[in-house]
């Protein structure tokens, strides 16, 4: 029976050989972003709601800081600045740690985390899980400020050492613009559907200008909403006050890439009632997220209240509650007057599908045509 002789790579000229790192890094971005999206149905006051969230819990170490981890370290490949070998070194709360721990090993370069001492212990043991080295910053010595010195001053030390600077590098932002603000939109799209509006928390600010930027491009009339803890509201007053529970946003500082201007009005959540919400999502409907997204999903919910209830409000689930075993988020949290989470009760959520670039022409996707 004759067969079709497999084609050589000299007779498919489409083909080019690439770099090492080129190749891995394209192993790796099959594995990170391109996430669903939750069309998550519920009640508050007794009358229906939806909200959208991107499933973020899905990329490749569990956390939307995947996609700003990978897509940095891409840009300091193709600019010489991460040499192979070379030692990462970054200061973090913890998921973006993770991400840079994860990526790091898989191309082959030892990882040193710069971290505050509080974090959640499943962070701290998951990032040496991952073969890095983690340095354990007290409060004495700084916290997250003190963090990101020691992270500088290692770097200055070590000869080819890349120091990603996550707070103040712009292709932190330019990783949700390129890829999770045209994701969202374009799903969007597909169900027929226009954002109002776009609702994040900011600890790197990355997600929020990011994703912000595009749908601006696509849709100038959309509002952009960060969020903060009400406990501990640092982009309000712009320095650290107070102390909160929701673990990666609020980081006692306003990073040098967030642009408030740009933004809508802050959206301020207690991080008890963000941790209630959280539990509901997950008893309820079977959605195992962290704190940070019940926070996201509760200022949503405050985004429609003030702008119209029936209005298409999107945010993003950063990660998974499996972070969080060790934190107030699977203990007893009290109601207190005020919480909006004890009238919110989820029924049910539609994920849809994700973008798919392989099986039609990428071109509509792209410009949100769907």
């Amino acid at each position: 029976m004759p067969t079709t002789p497999i084609a050589s790579k000299k007779s498919r000229p489409f083909l080019r050989l690439l770099p090492d790192w080129e190749s891995r890094i394209n192993g790796l971005r099959v594995l990170t972003g391109n996430t669903p999206l939750l069309a998550i149905e519920c009640e508050v006051h007794g009358r229906p709601r939806t909200v959208y969230a991107k499933a973020e819990n899905l990329n490749f170490t569990g956390s939307i800081k995947d996609r700003m981890a990978l897509h940095i370290i891409r840009r300091a490949y193709e600019t010489g600045k991460l040499q192979p070998g070379g030692l990462i070194i970054e200061a973090t709360s913890g998921n973006t740690g993770i991400s840079f721990a994860a990526f790091g090993r898989a191309l082959g370069h030892p990882v040193t985390i710069f971290m505050p001492d509080w974090m959640s212990e499943e962070r701290k043991a998951l990032i040496r899980s991952f073969g890095a080295t983690v340095r354990l910053v007290s409060a004495a010595e700084g916290g997250f400020l003190g963090s990101i010195r020691l992270a500088e001053e290692l770097a200055n030390e070590t000869p080819d050492a890349f120091l990603p600077r996550q707070f103040a590098n712009e292709q932190n932002v330019e990783a949700h613009e390129t890829s999770t603000g045209p994701e969202l939109w374009s799903q969007m799209r597909w169900q027929g559907l226009t954002p109002d509006a776009f609702v994040a928390g900011v600890g790197t600010g990355g997600t929020i200008m990011g994703v912000g930027r595009f749908l601006r491009q696509v849709n100038p009339a959309v509002g952009i909403y960060p969020v903060e803890p009400a406990n501990s509201p640092t982009l309000s007053t712009g320095h650290k006050v107070g102390k909160h529970r929701i673990q990666g946003i609020s980081d006692e500082f306003i990073p040098p890439i967030v642009d408030l201007a740009a933004l809508n009005h802050i959206i301020a959540v207690d991080d008890g009632d963000a941790i209630l919400m959280a539990q509901k999502l997950a008893a309820e409907v079977g959605l195992g997220v962290g704190i940070s997204s019940g926070a996201n999903f509760l200022a949503a919910l405050d985004v429609q209240r003030r702008i119209g209830t029936d209005s298409v409000v999107v945010t993003v689930f950063p990660d998974s509650n499996k972070k969080y075993l060790s934190t107030g988020l699977l203990s007893y949290e009290p109601a207190k007057p005020g919480h909006m989470s004890s009238h919110v009760r989820v029924l049910g959520f539609r994920a849809l599908s994700r973008v798919c670039g392989s099986c039609t022409d990428p071109t509509p996707l792209a410009l949100g045509q769907g």
